[in-house]
């Protein structure tokens, strides 16, 4: 498996580079979680780190990327079907108050 270098910005990672196991495509993980264990022996905490371009790349070469402190966590991910409708929208004109 192969590895890369990569920087964490934010949080309590700020400033540190660790290596990242690479997918099949040669991208590290979208996102990153770290469990942290409590002192106390309560739950873990876990930290979340989200995938972000490290800055532009030189032509013709991959681009190279950093993990940014994600505080609010991860977003839940619906999942989104060819043959799915989009949210409803309402019906009426914009002017109608009542709809």
């Amino acid at each position: 498996m192969k590895s890369e270098e990569t920087p964490f910005e934010g949080g309590p990672m700020d400033g540190r580079v660790l290596p990242v196991l690479l997918g099949i495509t040669g991208h590290p993980p979208k996102t990153y979680r770290i469990p942290v264990p409590d002192p106390d022996g309560g739950p873990d905490t876990v930290l979340v780190y989200r995938r972000v371009p490290r800055g532009p790349g030189k032509v013709g070469l991959t681009n190279r990327w950093k993990y940014e402190y994600a505080p609010e966590g991860v977003p839940p991910r619906r999942l989104n079907w060819p043959w799915s409708k989009p949210d409803a929208t309402p019906r009426g004109k914009p002017d109608d108050a009542d709809g």
